[in-house]
């Protein structure tokens, strides 16, 4: 059963939402946004959370009442501005209803409207839904194994090609 959630753009003012947002993840969906055991989120990592410039930098949130459920952003590459790395997490809460796949949706939406024609992620490779939901938006991806997680590579859909693809 899928349930839509009202989604917008971070804010500056959603940093509280964040740590909020932080104290509701089990440590299974920590490690598996981020890679690694973290308690707390990394000292300085809030501003930069929160700091979007909505065009190389870009964060969705999914709100339910005053409260951050969940968080999809890209960031595109210094080096290749069409290619931008993704990444999603949704509170335990409110996993398996089709909020991760609603904001990586929309942010893929954003991201090609906004000259993004590839995607780039890392994904542990046992992480069966974030593949799943890989697979099923991006179906032209390519993941590659590397150290336990999968290196996912993917032209957008209904994005122009990238040169010399």
């Amino acid at each position: 059963m899928d349930i839509a959630v009202p989604t917008r753009p971070v804010r500056p003012d959603d940093g509280p939402r964040f740590c909020r947002l932080w104290s509701r993840l089990s440590r299974e969906t920590v490690y598996r946004r981020f890679h690694a055991p973290l308690v707390a989120p990394p000292p300085g990592a809030l501003p930069h959370l929160v700091a979007v410039d909505h065009d190389r930098r870009e964060a969705l949130v999914a709100v339910v009442g005053d409260e951050v459920v969940g968080v999809a952003r890209y960031d595109r590459s210094p080096a290749d501005p069409a290619t931008a790395e993704v990444a999603v997490v949704v509170e335990d809460g409110w996993q398996g209803v089709g909020v991760g796949r609603q904001l990586l949706g929309e942010l893929l939406d954003l991201a090609r409207r906004r000259g993004v024609c590839a995607v780039t992620a890392s994904v542990q490779a046992d992480n069966d839904r974030v593949v799943a939901l890989v697979r099923r938006l991006l179906p032209a991806a390519t993941l590659r194994v590397e150290a336990g997680s999968y290196a996912v590579s993917s032209p957008l859909p209904g994005a122009p090609a990238l040169a010399g693809a």
